[in-house]
């Protein structure tokens, strides 16, 4: 079956300019153009468009989108499973999300005790289940399923204060990170702080400490083109300083 903008528009539930917009960037070209100028779809495009609003609703970007799906790689059977799998995940993370909100509207209605640590253990479990969608597989593949599992486990029995501690943390880091930057020196004060403070923001996950392990994630901080991204938002060169300052706080400059 063939469809028009506007019916495809109808039967996904999206925009025709959304469409177009997709035409446009490369991410779904309509199969053809007819006599009269308009955009027709056939069953490939109908079925690409499932796979994009899949990973839409995964949050994935546009430009990676494009990517995958145009990819002579791309294989439309070992997506399904894998959007399956994904969205298994994001409905244990809403599951427990809405046992966390329903607990809590209890405790508050004087019905049951709750411990301090379970009023966290919803976003603690998110936090763990969107890293392991986003690198979970070049983690498990660097540092072993042992370790990453160890890393999980650690997080999730993180107690009240520790998780608040865990959470400033991550913030001072980044903050610190940006005022080293300007000085322009991953050697000076600030720039080897930045690179403590990283470090002792991973002890609240990590099981042990090395400074080799250190030196290489702060290595795929570079090399991986989404660490990069998070770390060079505010300024392009960030990733880079922040590799440059744990090489040379943990020795492995040479």
């Amino acid at each position: 079956m063939e469809y028009t903008v506007q019916k495809l528009g109808s039967l996904a539930g999206i925009s025709t300019r959304t469409l177009r917009y997709y035409d446009e960037i490369g991410i779904l070209k309509p199969a053809r153009i007819n006599s009269s100028g308009y955009r027709i779809y056939g069953q490939t495009e109908v079925d690409r468009l499932q796979q994009i609003m899949f990973y839409r609703e995964l949050d994935v970007s546009l430009d990676t989108i494009k990517k995958l799906v145009t990819s002579v790689s791309f294989n439309d059977a070992a997506a399904l499973k894998d959007h399956h799998e994904k969205l298994l995940a994001k409905r244990q993370q809403l599951d427990m999300l809405i046992a966390n909100v329903e607990k809590t509207i209890e405790f508050q209605e004087g019905r049951i005790k709750l411990k301090d640590k379970e009023k966290f253990d919803g976003f603690k479990k998110k936090l763990i289940d969107d890293n392991e969608q986003k690198y979970g597989k070049e983690a498990r593949e660097k540092y072993g399923d042992n370790s990453v599992n160890a890393s999980n486990k650690k997080m999730l029995n993180m107690s009240e204060d520790q998780y608040a501690e865990f959470e400033k943390l991550s913030q001072e880091v980044l903050d610190t990170l940006e005022a080293a930057f300007a000085t322009g020196d991953p050697a000076g004060e600030l720039g080897q702080k930045t690179a403590d403070l990283h470090r002792r923001w991973l002890s609240y996950t990590w099981g042990s400490y090395s400074k080799e392990a250190h030196a290489g994630l702060a290595q795929m901080y570079v090399d991986d083109e989404r660490f990069t991204a998070f770390y060079d938002k505010k300024q392009p060169g960030m990733a880079v300083f922040l590799r440059d300052a744990i090489l040379i706080y943990t020795g492995m400059n040479v």
